[in-house]
């Protein structure tokens, strides 16, 4: 699985990929989190409103910080 933050550097962008580091350590997923900073990137996904979460190209969360279970719950569908 391909997980990415999309955001630029706020304490929310940080927060989630924090967030989501940890939701994938519990989970024990083979997945990669990758952070994506660049806004030209970011608005390729359709994403006004960050911070975002990325899985396998499609954008799951955006414009809040879930927490580690909501995450979880998230990646698990």
């Amino acid at each position: 699985m391909n997980i990415k933050v999309l955001g630029t550097g706020c304490a929310k962008c940080k927060t989630l990929e924090k967030n989501t580091i940890a939701a994938v350590e519990e989970m024990k997923l083979d997945a990669v989190v990758e952070k994506v900073e660049d806004i030209m990137d970011i608005m390729k996904y359709g994403v006004m409103v960050t911070p975002a979460l990325v899985a396998d190209e499609k954008v799951i969360v955006k414009g809040i910080v879930p927490s580690v279970e909501e995450i979880k719950s998230l990646l698990s569908k």
